[in-house]
């Protein structure tokens, strides 16, 4: 929980797709009270599919279970995943609740995909703060708000990462663990969290996120590696 480095790290940010670890997150804190089932099975149509719906768009025939749409929205960063399982627990007011419960008085969602990446300057809306993200990370992953099965399988999801793969993934020494989830946004917006060590275990949260410039996707990546590698060199 110590904090070892920080910039800005009081100011909001968009959290744009990197709320897809809050959320299920959320989902399992309900497995473990036994308000829900990992293998239920939800089924939706093509009317509610988003524009970006890698996985999601596969099944429209037989559903996809719950623990399969937290697989899409991490690993994929589906976004007809995410969706779906934002109704199960009352939308983004509902997410919002589940956060406060933790201890979260920052981050916020108002909003569903893809509406919440409009990462407009000066929105408080579906924003956070890289510590309240921090915090609430190290209580999903490192504390007791899961239990231990339902940490590792968050965990796991955040390993499975698909998209990840030009930012900190890019530049990790080999043998280093890496469980992450990024974001990207509109107004050259772009953000990681990442669970990361060396030796193939988990020692550290990194939370970073750059919004309101005029740079590319690519830019965007390679100015996030650079920053990573960086973070890894003075480890």
């Amino acid at each position: 929980g110590k904090v070892l480095s920080s910039h800005r790290r009081e100011e909001r940010f968009p959290m744009m797709s990197t709320f897809k670890v809050l959320l299920c997150g959320a989902i399992l804190v309900r497995v473990d009270k036994g308000l829900e089932q990992l293998e239920r099975r939800i089924t939706y149509n093509k009317h509610d599919l988003d524009d970006y719906s890698p996985l999601t768009s596969q099944h429209i025939a037989d559903g996809m279970t719950v623990s399969e749409l937290c697989n899409a929205a991490i690993t994929t960063s589906d976004n007809t995943a995410a969706n779906l399982l934002l109704s199960t627990i009352g939308g983004p007011e509902g997410l919002t609740h589940f956060l406060r419960s933790t201890g979260d008085s920052y981050t916020r969602l108002d909003r569903h995909e893809p509406s919440l990446n409009e990462a407009k300057p000066g929105d408080e809306r579906d924003t956070t703060t890289p510590a309240a993200m921090a915090q609430t990370l190290q209580k999903l992953l490192n504390e007791s708000v899961l239990t231990e099965k339902s940490r590792k399988k968050l965990i796991s999801w955040m390993q499975e990462d698909k998209v990840g793969g030009p930012l900190f993934r890019s530049v990790l020494p080999a043998g280093w663990m890496i469980a992450d989830k990024t974001g990207a946004g509109d107004h050259g917006s772009r953000g990681i969290v990442a669970l990361l060590g060396p030796g193939g275990k988990p020692s550290r949260i990194v939370v970073l996120y750059i919004t309101n410039t005029h740079s590319s996707m690519n830019e965007l990546n390679e100015h996030i590696a650079g920053i990573g590698d960086s973070v890894i060199k003075n480890w």
